[in-house]
Protein backbone atom coordinates (compact mmCIF):
# COMPACT_ATOMS: atom_id res chain seq x y z
CA UNK A 1 0.00 0.00 0.00
CA UNK A 2 1.27 3.43 -0.91
CA UNK A 3 0.65 6.03 1.80
CA UNK A 4 0.62 9.66 0.67
CA UNK A 5 0.17 12.74 2.82
CA UNK A 6 -1.90 15.49 1.22
CA UNK A 7 -3.35 18.78 2.42
CA UNK A 8 -6.67 20.31 1.40
CA UNK A 9 -6.78 21.14 -2.32
CA UNK A 10 -3.80 18.88 -3.08
CA UNK A 11 -4.21 15.84 -5.32
CA UNK A 12 -2.62 12.66 -6.62
CA UNK A 13 -2.85 11.19 -10.10
CA UNK A 14 -3.26 7.50 -10.91
CA UNK A 15 -2.53 6.11 -14.40
CA UNK A 16 -2.58 9.49 -16.15
CA UNK A 17 -6.40 9.59 -16.15
CA UNK A 18 -7.59 9.38 -12.52
CA UNK A 19 -7.08 12.33 -10.21
CA UNK A 20 -7.98 12.25 -6.51
CA UNK A 21 -8.20 15.61 -4.76
CA UNK A 22 -8.53 16.30 -1.04
CA UNK A 23 -11.43 18.77 -0.89
CA UNK A 24 -11.95 19.22 2.83
CA UNK A 25 -10.48 17.99 6.09
CA UNK A 26 -12.49 18.08 9.31
CA UNK A 27 -11.96 16.58 12.75
CA UNK A 28 -12.99 13.04 11.80
CA UNK A 29 -13.56 13.08 8.03
CA UNK A 30 -11.74 13.72 4.80
CA UNK A 31 -13.80 14.71 1.75
CA UNK A 32 -12.22 13.69 -1.54
CA UNK A 33 -13.10 14.30 -5.16
CA UNK A 34 -12.36 11.78 -7.90
CA UNK A 35 -11.97 12.84 -11.51
CA UNK A 36 -11.95 9.80 -13.79
CA UNK A 37 -13.31 8.67 -17.17
CA UNK A 38 -16.90 7.38 -17.09
CA UNK A 39 -15.78 3.84 -17.90
CA UNK A 40 -13.75 3.66 -14.66
CA UNK A 41 -15.95 2.10 -11.98
CA UNK A 42 -15.63 3.73 -8.58
CA UNK A 43 -17.24 2.13 -5.52
CA UNK A 44 -17.03 2.80 -1.81
CA UNK A 45 -15.35 -0.29 -0.34
CA UNK A 46 -18.31 -1.14 1.92
CA UNK A 47 -20.62 -1.15 -1.12
CA UNK A 48 -18.25 -3.37 -3.06
CA UNK A 49 -18.18 -5.84 -0.16
CA UNK A 50 -21.98 -5.73 0.11
CA UNK A 51 -22.32 -6.31 -3.63
CA UNK A 52 -20.02 -9.34 -3.46
CA UNK A 53 -22.00 -10.73 -0.51
CA UNK A 54 -25.27 -10.26 -2.41
CA UNK A 55 -23.85 -12.01 -5.48
CA UNK A 56 -22.70 -14.94 -3.34
CA UNK A 57 -26.12 -15.13 -1.67
CA UNK A 58 -27.88 -15.04 -5.03
CA UNK A 59 -25.67 -17.84 -6.30
CA UNK A 60 -26.35 -19.92 -3.19
CA UNK A 61 -30.09 -19.29 -3.54
CA UNK A 62 -29.95 -20.28 -7.20
CA UNK A 63 -28.15 -23.51 -6.29
CA UNK A 64 -30.74 -24.29 -3.60
CA UNK A 65 -33.58 -23.70 -6.07
CA UNK A 66 -31.95 -26.04 -8.59
CA UNK A 67 -31.60 -28.71 -5.91
CA UNK A 68 -35.27 -28.37 -4.95
CA UNK A 69 -36.35 -28.57 -8.60
CA UNK A 70 -34.24 -31.69 -9.14
CA UNK A 71 -35.70 -33.25 -5.99
CA UNK A 72 -39.23 -32.46 -7.19
CA UNK A 73 -38.51 -33.99 -10.61
CA UNK A 74 -37.22 -37.18 -8.97
CA UNK A 75 -40.35 -37.43 -6.81
CA UNK A 76 -42.56 -37.15 -9.91
CA UNK A 77 -40.94 -40.21 -11.53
Amino acid sequence: MLVVTRKANESITISDNVEITVLEITKDKVKIGINAPKEVKIFRSELKTLRQTNEQSAHASGTAIEQLLNLHKQEEK
